[in-house]
């Protein structure tokens, strides 16, 4: 598998959770910041949507 393919794969693994503008969030500041604990309310943000996503797939 290419690198382009495994990007492509998780990609579509974060669209599927619905989280991926919050992973655009995180992305978005640590480029601007170039300081990744400075995101650390987004990074926060993107984590509790991951875990709602897997508590409501356990559930069906």
């Amino acid at each position: 598998m290419s690198e382009k393919e495994d990007i492509d794969l998780v990609d579509n693994m974060i669209k599927k959770t619905g989280c991926g503008e919050l992973l655009y969030q995180v992305q978005l500041c640590v480029a601007e910041t170039r300081d990744w604990r400075q995101c650390q309310s987004k990074v926060k943000d993107f984590q509790a949507c991951i875990e709602e996503h897997r508590k409501q797939k356990q559930k069906d």
